[in-house]
Order: C-alpha cells, then sequence, then structure tokens
C-alpha cells in the first residue's frame, strides 16, 4: 500500500483551504543528487504563476534517502515499492489532487519555466498536452542513438500504427486533466508506460496538443536502458496493433500463397519455365500460415475489445457484419471442397486398380483446403467465445 508524507507548511495550508488546481507528479528512483533540487524548482514556478498545486514525488523505493529529501523540500511522497516507471506514475495519478497534472521527471532535463504554458494549454481545453524536445536538445542531453535512431523510429511507428500526429512521443514531460485518467485506463508498469498513454489517448479521441520545449543534459545517473526500453516500447506497439502485427502479414502471405497457388496449378509459364509441385506446395504452405495468422489477429482484436475496452472501428464493423455462422458456412464449404477433392484421389486410384498415383497436385490442394477450412471453422467459434463477453 502507497503511503504518503510531506514536512512543507504550504502544502497544509493548501490542503485546508483552496483546492489544488495543479499536481506535479515525479517519478523518483535514487535521485537524491536531484530531487531536492527538482522539488524546490517545481514549487517556485507554480508560486511564480500564482497557482495552488502540490508537488507529488512517487518514490519508485528508493535506498538513497530520495524520499527524505523530497519530503523536505516541500513534495508529497508517495511510496510505491513495486520498481518500473509506469508504477511510480500509477502510485503518484492515484495520490494527485489537482485539477490538471504536470508529469516531470527528476533528472533536471526538463525546463521548470514552462510548467504554466503545459497548464494553460490544459485550461484553454486539451485534454493531454505533450513536449517536443528534438529540435532544442542540448549538447550532450541525449545519446545520438536515441536522437536519430530510436525516438524518430519508435514515434514513426507509433504515428503509422495509431495517427497520433506526435513528433516525440516519448517526451518525459507532459500534462494531462485528471478527469481523464479513468478514460486512458493506464496499466503498464514499465518504461513503455509513455507509449501507453498516447495510443491510449489517440484511440479515445482526446484532444492531444504539443509544442517545442528545451531538453538539458541530465544530472546523476541513467535509469534507462536504451535497447531494453526501446524493445520494451516497440513490444508495446506491435502488441496493441493487432492489425499491424497479425491482418497485415497474414493477409500478404495469404494475396503471395494464393497467387503462387494459381500459376503453379494452371501451369502457367512464368520466365519460360513452369512451376511444379515443389511451388505448389510452398505457395499452400503461405496460405495455410496466412489464414491461421489472420485468425490470431481477429482474436486479438475481439480480446482487445471486449476484455481491455479497446476502440477499434474496423473491428466493431466487422463483428456487426458477421456472425458465428457465416465463418462456420465458410470453413464448411472450404472443408467440404478438401473433402471432395480428397475423395477424387479415392476415386482415380480405385479406377486405376489400386495403382499407382500421380495426383501430387490434386493431393497438396486437397490437404491445404482441409487444413484452411478447419483453421476458420474452430477460429469461429474461438471468436465467438471471445464474444460471449460483449455486453453491447
Amino acid at each position: 500500500m502507497a503511503s504518503t508524507q510531506s514536512t512543507h507548511p504550504s502544502l497544509d495550508a493548501t490542503t485546508a483551504g483552496a483546492a489544488v488546481e495543479v499536481s506535479i507528479v515525479i517519478p523518483c528512483l535514487n535521485e537524491a543528487e536531484n530531487i531536492e533540487q527538482t522539488v524546490r524548482l517545481s514549487r517556485a514556478a507554480l508560486d511564480a504563476a500564482g497557482m495552488h498545486g502540490e508537488v507529488v514525488v512517487a518514490d519508485n523505493d528508493s535506498q538513497d534517502g530520495s524520499a527524505g529529501l523530497a519530503a523536505d523540500a516541500g513534495a508529497r511522497v508517495v511510496h510505491e515499492p513495486r520498481r518500473g516507471y509506469g508504477s511510480a506514475y500509477l502510485a503518484g495519478f492515484a495520490a494527485a489532487r489537482g485539477e490538471y497534472i504536470v508529469m516531470l521527471d527528476a533528472d533536471m532535463t526538463y525546463p521548470f519555466d514552462e510548467i504554466p504554458r503545459f497548464v494553460q494549454e490544459l485550461r484553454d481545453g486539451a485534454q493531454l498536452v505533450m513536449g517536443d524536445r528534438m529540435d532544442n536538445i542540448q549538447p550532450g542531453a541525449m545519446h545520438w542513438v536515441n536522437r536519430y535512431i530510436g525516438n524518430p523510429i519508435l514515434s514513426g511507428t507509433l504515428n503509422l500504427f495509431f495517427r497520433t500526429g506526435i513528433r516525440d512521443a516519448h517526451c518525459g514531460m507532459r500534462g494531462l486533466r485528471r478527469d481523464i485518467l479513468p478514460t486512458l485506463d493506464l496499466r503498464t508498469t514499465g518504461m513503455e508506460f509513455a507509449s501507453e498513454m498516447v495510443i491510449r489517448a489517440a484511440k479515445e479521441k482526446l484532444e492531444i496538443r504539443e509544442f517545442p520545449i528545451d531538453y538539458a543534459p541530465r544530472s546523476g545517473e541513467s535509469k534507462l536502458s536504451r535497447f531494453r526500453d526501446g524493445w520494451r516500447h516497440l513490444r508495446f506497439l506491435l502488441v496493441h496493433s493487432p492489425t499491424h502485427l497479425f491482418i497485415v502479414p497474414g493477409v500478404v502471405l495469404l494475396a503471395i500463397g494464393l497467387l503462387v497457388s494459381i500459376i503453379s496449378l494452371t501451369q502457367i509459364p512464368i520466365f519460360g519455365r513452369e512451376w511444379n509441385l515443389h511451388t505448389v506446395i510452398a505457395g499452400q504452405l503461405l496460405c495455410i500460415v496466412g489464414i491461421q495468422i489472420v485468425a490470431l489477429g481477429l482474436c486479438a482484436h475481439a480480446y482487445g475489445t471486449y476484455f481491455m475496452n479497446e476502440k477499434d472501428p474496423w473491428f466493431d464493423r466487422m463483428r456487426a457484419r458477421f456472425r458465428l455462422e457465416h465463418g462456420l458456412m465458410l470453413g464448411g464449404a472450404i472443408l467440404a471442397a478438401g473433402l471432395i477433392s480428397a475423395a477424387l484421389i479415392v476415386g482415380i486410384w480405385i479406377d486405376r486398380g489400386l495403382g499407382a498415383l500421380s495426383e501430387e497436385r490434386l493431393a497438396a490442394t486437397s490437404a491445404a483446403l482441409i487444413i484452411i477450412g478447419l483453421q476458420i471453422f474452430f477460429s469461429s467459434f474461438l471468436l465467438s467465445i471471445l464474444g460471449l463477453r460483449r455486453r453491447d
């Protein structure tokens, strides 16, 4: 259970009197070198702007006395023993009392004098406000791998998948309205928390704004693991976009497989040569794999919609148009075609006196149709089972 503490007299006055307008939430893991100054500068920014606010430090089981230093500097400290960037923020958000929340790291990299601007954007109607560091990075503030490879790739992928329009999707200085937290329903506990917030806001069609801020060199030891955390972000993006992870690759494989199979079965010469049995098998293998991946993608869409409250217009249209019976009919028809083909092979074998057979193409096609028919048939049942949770 997270606990809080504070020793700053102005916080007592704030709690007893005027409502808290702004909560500055700062995650902290062994930041004794910076946390006291971070808290004091945050409070100074609030005071200079005449804002009623608080500084909430989410201490992530620090072992260097950071929590005590933060409390002495005027912060309300929340103790979160479960390690992780997301865990710290979830605890801090739960403790925040302000109408508006400004997120800030404890490493002295972000400009404290921009805090009022984040708040003003929220007052003007924005629901999530992002800082954009990319044009104002001071020398030595960001490793070249993060600046020119990691951040552009991850932000570009996020925008490709979710169309957020955010240039710097991993900036740690952000503002949000506290009343959107139930809508965001944030859950991740690691660095991917930064991506989750933007993705959820985009899916919920919240108003997101972004403006440039400066980014200064870090003071103290970085907690970021460049490749591990980068992979966690990318993994999160893929997992939360079943269309790009499953549907698109599956459809591509299926299309290639169908094309190769048709060319091979009709013996159309390509580059002066006919594609024979091995090509038939390869094409039909691609069809089987493609269908299986598409089925997994549909199940992933269903799970996200029914169990994770995801908003997916494409899947909503598909589930309104197609029912279990449609999948059973399609799978059954393909299965029947495969069985008929297999029966035809048996008939040919009997007609030839149970002798040698050379119907390799037809046998491979029959096997592929039977497998694909069974895949579609039982995947339809699985989708229907997932849909039992549907409430609308």
